[in-house]
């Protein structure tokens, strides 16, 4: 049989449900933590923007590992490749539930972040050499719906173990599923005839080793500023510095290097097309604008509202499930009417919902409104992907479709990480400002408050307390109000932001060519 009539010996459904199996268990994992935060930081003895390193690392070591990916399924056997990544995945996930402090979880989640990172490219091109042509859109629509249908349970599983069990159980989870994914994969999965003589040609092709180290020490750097400069006072500390001038030399000669190396892990050149470049930033802008919504609102509603952590979770459900929805209608829309306007229609209903989040933000708002405003938001999103997607491969030589998939992942993954320390930085820096204002309101002298002590002073003493403790409580629990009502309106101050963002980027889909119809395999990437 020749290599182009090859066909896999098992049933291709069987080989999409294997390998569905693995990406439903990775992306899960990168939500399935946020609506624990609360609970690591309190067990770790960490605080909350440090608890959000445990997103991050994972965010920025998925990144990295992705540009280098097909070279190491094509030198080491793509089947090869994908059972080590998946092995990994689970070593070092059992490893998370073990960690003792927050340091090993944010190095074991590194390693966990390089194992999940090499599982989506091969998944994506085991899936186009087991199918026909004629049949890879349906199966990448499988692949896909398990990438959309993860993050919609993930917060509320995740909120489920952690209320009932141990946040630590969020990641033993993963192991079986790891040993069933092995099993399986050893049995159905195989490598075509064809990879045999890519891989004779991958020994004469030597892989950047210096490219793949800078950019890993440039984006590192990076998030160690963005993840610590806020509790280390930015600029007045010499390490942040020191770090930020790393970062800043490594991602500069990684540019250069990169532009003129003749086999980069990166193909910096595909940035001169401008449906590409417009793509990826919108990319980047999304990713942290996604990841930062599904950060901030568990916070709110565990931390100011007193959810449990599964109510949190389920309040992020909807908008998975509603993107599970919308998905097959923007895939139908996006050959027969013009993609640019369905991305401007989807960025202008985001950002509405964002702004309709900002303004229904407050202590007093019920779970029914969260969960809404969130279906709301995430309902515009299916709007955007697939046409960005389908858009960013105009113009690409088919040879490089492979680093089009790396690179949105990486922008994606590294816009998501840098969003959430972002994020974390902004909350807490406007919280200082609404507290230092509102605590110019809560002094002696002002009759509001003289007031509202005075009210709630005699509430006490008329529970049974003493004049003089009433008095103390009541003012303590008037200043528990006002760094509420600070923590608050930090909390609208970033969705403020992000509605602005989003809503920005809606002119510029018009600086982007409009395509031709694009083959359902494309736009699945």
């Amino acid at each position: 049989m020749s290599e182009m009539e090859w066909r896999p010996r098992h049933n291709p459904w069987a080989v999409a449900l294997t390998v569905t199996l693995a990406t439903f268990m990775e992306v899960l994992d990168s939500s399935i933590a946020n609506v624990a935060l609360p609970h690591i930081a309190g067990n770790l003895s960490a605080s909350q923007d440090e608890s959000a390193w445990v997103l991050t690392s994972y965010l920025v070591s998925n990144a990295i590992i992705l540009p280098i990916s097909a070279w190491l399924a094509t030198r080491f056997g793509r089947k090869r490749f994908y059972m080590t990544c998946v092995a990994m995945f689970g070593a070092s996930s059992f490893l998370c539930g073990l960690a003792p402090n927050l340091g090993m979880l944010v190095f074991f989640r590194i390693l966990q972040g390089f194992g999940g990172g090499g599982l989506a490219p091969s998944e994506q091109a085991i899936l186009a050499d087991t199918f026909p042509r004629e049949k890879r859109g349906m199966a990448f629509a499988v692949y896909g719906m398990a990438v959309v249908v993860a993050p919609a349970i993930g917060p509320t599983l995740g909120g489920w173990i952690t209320d009932n069990s141990s946040w630590r159980w969020i990641f033993y989870i993963n192991v079986p599923f790891v040993i069933l994914s092995l099993f399986l994969s050893s049995r159905l999965v195989e490598d075509p005839p064809y990879l045999s003589r890519e891989r004779e040609r991958s020994r004469g092709v030597r892989v950047d080793y210096v490219g793949l180290g800078l950019i890993a020490l440039g984006v590192g750097t990076l998030q160690f500023v963005l993840d610590k400069g806020q509790e280390d006072d930015w600029f007045s500390s010499p390490l942040i510095v020191t770090f930020l001038a790393m970062a800043i030399v490594a991602l500069a000669t990684w540019i250069y290097w990169e532009l003129h190396h003749k086999d980069p892990i990166v193909d910096l050149h595909l940035f001169k097309l401008r449906n590409f470049t417009m793509a990826m930033s919108f990319t980047f802008v999304l990713g942290m604008v996604l990841y930062g919504t599904t950060f901030v609102i568990p916070q709110f509603l565990q931390v100011l509202l007193g959810y449990p952590a599964v109510k949190a979770g389920e309040a992020l459900a909807g908008g998975g499930i509603v993107m599970m929805l919308m998905m097959p209608i923007s895939g139908m829309l996006v050959s027969r009417v013009d993609p640019r306007g369905m991305m401007a229609f989807g960025f202008l209903s985001t950002a509405a919902a964002l702004y309709f989040m900002m303004t229904h933000m407050t202590l007093g708002m019920d779970f029914f409104t969260a969960a809404m405003l969130r279906t709301l938001q995430a309902a515009g999103l299916a709007f955007i992907f697939l046409p960005s997607n389908t858009l960013a491969y105009l113009g690409v030589p088919r040879e490089k479709n492979n680093q089009v998939s790396a690179i949105n992942a990486f922008i994606r993954n590294i816009g998501g990480g840098i969003g959430i320390s972002m994020i974390g930085t902004f909350l807490t820096r406007r919280e200082q400002v609404h507290q230092t204002y509102l605590a110019a309101q809560t002094a002696t002298g002002n009759p509001v408050f003289e007031q509202m002590v005075a009210g709630m002073s005699a509430v006490l003493h008329q529970a049974g307390l003493a004049p003089n403790v009433a008095t103390q409580q009541a003012q303590a629990r008037v200043y528990f109000m006002m760094q509420a009502h600070a923590t608050t309106l930090a909390y609208v101050d970033v969705l403020s932001v992000m509605t602005l963002a989003i809503a920005a980027l809606a002119p510029f889909v018009l600086l982007m060519k409009r395509s031709a119809v694009m083959p359902a395999d494309m736009a699945g990437h």
